[in-house]
């Protein structure tokens, strides 16, 4: 097991462990968190514990070329039920997140310090959130960490049907029209695939990071 210190380092991701923990301790630092995502390591930890990051192996990610749009989730889109911006409430966004009840989940990962943590890297252009409206209420949204051409996916959360699948759908178009290479979802969940998203090994998303 890694202990990180004061010092702004990480360990190789090929050290991890077999469900891709590397390290604990450090903390959440602007500095220490934008090095942890170009080096496709991320925080994971519930409140009350010490800081823990990952690097999994494979990796979640969407190709743009790969994403999946349903026949029904079309129809959606061109009624234009949801109004879809960008950047616009990203507190909003993240509280929503940890505040969501997901199934078979108790509690959130989403601590209040994370949330501290993230609005500051919002504030300073590096996380950015996606927030979907219906009658001027934020029904759904994800947010992450923005690298320039790899968008890092941290969270999402809908209070309606679908408005998280509008929000994921709408910004992957985004992406993929300011050649950005790819989404990065973390880990698998079905939902993700659903939409496109598959698992590559974690030596080939490092060497995305890195080119």
């Amino acid at each position: 097991m890694h202990y990180l210190t004061n010092e702004l380092v990480f360990p190789p991701v090929a050290t991890a462990s077999e469900d891709g923990f590397l390290a604990i301790g450090g903390d959440l630092s602007s500095d220490r968190l934008v090095l942890a995502y170009k080096s496709g390591i991320f925080p994971w930890f519930e409140a009350g514990d010490p800081i823990l990051w990952w690097s999994p192996n494979p990796r979640m990610v969407l190709f743009f070329d790969d994403l999946v749009v349903s026949k029904s989730m079309r129809n959606i889109l061109n009624r234009n039920t949801f109004k879809v911006t960008f950047n616009q409430d990203f507190r909003g966004v993240i509280s929503n997140c940890q505040k969501i009840n997901r199934e078979g989940q108790q509690g959130t990962w989403i601590t209040n310090e994370m949330i501290e943590a993230y609005c500051k890297l919002n504030e300073l252009g590096i996380a950015k959130s996606v927030e979907v409206w219906q009658d001027d209420e934020l029904v759904g949204g994800l947010y992450g960490v923005d690298l320039g051409t790899i968008f890092c996916g941290e969270s999402m959360f809908s209070k309606v049907a679908n408005a998280s699948k509008v929000a994921f759908i709408n910004w992957s178009r985004h992406l993929k029209a300011n050649n950005y290479k790819l989404l990065d979802c973390q880990i698998y969940n079905p939902h993700l695939e659903s939409l496109g998203c598959r698992e590559i090994a974690r030596d080939e998303f490092i060497e995305i990071l890195k080119s």
